[in-house]
């Protein structure tokens, strides 16, 4: 006679194996050990600044000797870039959540830099990282730069809507107006963040003052007068 438990339980692995979707054992540890890293990584941004980061620095706090993070990111780019892909989808998703959550125009557009705003003072390390530019020598993968395109994207979009809601003037719809809207809201949170980095969006002395900022779109592209 056969034994068939034997044979079921020689089968099992393979047969688990096989279902689609399902990852491994050593490829479940393997992602942990990957997300570890790169909290580990975002901790040590925080505490040691964005440029302080070192792959000594986050094999000591892992618990393992630095050439075997190799296994995971072939260099200390590899990990800011990963973080920098990571921090920007993010960013992005609660942007575009903000801005659908309001009506098209300039209320989109102030949703969407506010929720930019809250997320970037809860994340400051990050934050630096993907607008500040604290590690010269980094420069972001197509892949990882690819939501800030994104990102950009939707901000045109809310100045169009705007042009086409009469809120403001045909110059608006442009590259410019992107680039006036960006220089408003990073110098409001590089003051904060310099000034005053333990408070939340829309408190302090500079945060508050966003709003009245992005008033003046209209000042710099005014609306056709009414008929």
């Amino acid at each position: 006679m056969v034994d068939m438990s034997t044979n079921r339980a020689a089968a099992l692995p393979a047969a688990a194996a096989s279902v689609p979707g399902r990852p491994d054992r050593r490829a479940r540890r393997r992602q942990q050990t990957i997300e570890e890293i790169l909290a580990i990584a975002a901790d040590l941004m925080t505490e040691e600044g964005v440029n302080g980061l070192s792959l000594a620095g986050i094999a000591r706090r892992l618990g393992v000797q630095p050439p075997s993070l190799y296994k995971y990111f072939p260099s200390l780019t590899a990990v800011y870039d990963e973080l920098f892909r990571r921090g920007q989808g993010e960013h992005l998703a609660v942007m575009r959540d903000a801005m659908a959550g309001a009506e098209p125009g300039l209320a989109a557009l102030t949703a969407g830099l506010e929720a930019s705003g809250r997320w970037l003072l809860a994340n400051q390390a990050l934050a630096q990282l993907m607008f500040w530019r604290p590690v010269p020598s980094f420069e972001p993968s197509p892949q990882a730069f690819a939501p800030s395109a994104e990102m950009v994207a939707l901000q045109r979009g809310a100045l169009a809507d705007a042009v086409t809601a009469g809120q403001l003037g045909p110059g608006a719809d442009s590259d410019e107006a992107v680039y006036l809207v960006s220089t408003m809201i990073t110098g409001v949170l590089s003051q904060a963040i310099a000034n005053e980095p333990d408070l939340p969006w829309g408190q302090g002395r500079f945060t508050p003052l966003f709003p009245k900022l992005l008033s003046l779109l209209a000042a710099a592209y005014p609306p056709a007068p009414a008929q």
